[in-house]
């Protein structure tokens, strides 16, 4: 069976959309591949000769993302990568990213960044794996109440949240610059309405001090963003412990990048704590030299918010 390997058109949407559906639990894919205005340009399908069907697509996805010095530099991830399961086991994948490699470069792209459970996939066309950490443990004890009040976060507080989120990241390697576009679609897509997540507010002001994002998976709430002041870390993670123990969750993950105060506030949430590392990150220099970009995945305090998902 021979394929077309082309970009994609308006067209192709029904069955890009289709292809997604099937391959992916997730509906909100088509919603975030019309974040780019020039997705079409930035999507390589493999078009079954036969029939003109879609059997695979890789999407190239723009971003910019932050250098081991806190500098945004242009990125292009890689994402809503499917193939047909009448049509896996031809390379269709590996001719793809080649065609998206073309291009990112063309476009200037520094590096190419992408996360996945099969790394063998695209080793062969120049992706190296990463490690990344995070901390798990038994769920701890409800806490004695800290001096920050918590609440859930309401649509009202979306400024505060973007500035918070904003200054905590403003110099983090790996971070992802946010646009407004994706406060309004990208966030919620991985992470649900805003009163799934929890602000910390201070005491006498009322301003906003820190938000947490935390989601249920298994026996195990995990808290999958951080930002604001660390002094209100403690409260967050007691609430986010209190909602997790409501649920009858047993185990708590804390993927928070380790810095001053950060592990002191963990027993909050976290008995019994260890480290793990992971290798889901996968990077491939374009115009920057490899020392630059394992430089910033492997830099004190890197990470990309699971929100920031392509």
């Amino acid at each position: 069976m021979s394929a077309l390997i082309r970009t994609a058109t308006a067209a192709d949407d029904p069955a890009l959309a289709a292809l997604w559906r099937r391959c992916f639990e997730a509906p909100h894919i088509a919603a975030l591949h019309a974040l780019d205005p020039e997705r079409h340009r930035h999507t390589f399908v493999a078009e079954n000769a036969e029939d003109g069907g879609i059997d695979a697509a890789v999407v190239y996805v723009p971003r910019l993302i932050r250098d081991a010095e806190g500098t945004p530099q242009r990125v292009g991830g890689i994402g809503s990568v499917a193939t047909r399961p009448e049509a896996r086991g031809q390379g269709l994948v590996r001719l793809l990213l080649a065609a998206a490699e073309r291009t990112m470069t063309a476009e200037q792209c520094a590096w190419s960044l992408l996360f996945t459970g099969t790394p063998g996939v695209y080793r062969s066309s120049g992706w190296q794996e990463f490690d990344s950490t995070y901390t798990e443990g038994t769920l701890a004890p409800a806490a004695v109440p800290g001096a920050f009040p918590v609440r859930a976060a309401t649509p009202e507080d979306a400024v505060e949240v973007a500035a918070l989120h904003h200054a905590y990241n403003a110099s983090r390697p790996l971070s992802s610059l946010r646009a407004p576009e994706d406060w309004a679609v990208r966030v919620p897509a991985w992470y649900g309405p805003a009163e799934e997540s929890l602000v910390a507010v201070d005491p006498v002001s009322g301003a906003l001090t820190g938000w947490i994002v935390a989601q249920h998976t298994g026996d195990c709430v995990e808290v999958r963003e951080f930002a604001g002041a660390v002094e209100c870390l403690s409260a967050l993670l007691a609430a986010v412990g209190s909602r997790g123990r409501a649920a009858g969750l047993t185990r708590a993950r804390v993927r928070i990048p380790g810095a001053p105060g950060v592990a002191a506030a963990l027993p909050a949430l976290l008995r019994d704590a260890r480290q793990v590392t992971e290798r889901v990150g996968m990077a491939r220099p374009l115009h920057a030299a490899p020392a630059s970009v394992r430089a910033t995945v492997t830099a004190p305090g890197a990470v990309h918010w699971y929100g920031d998902c392509f």
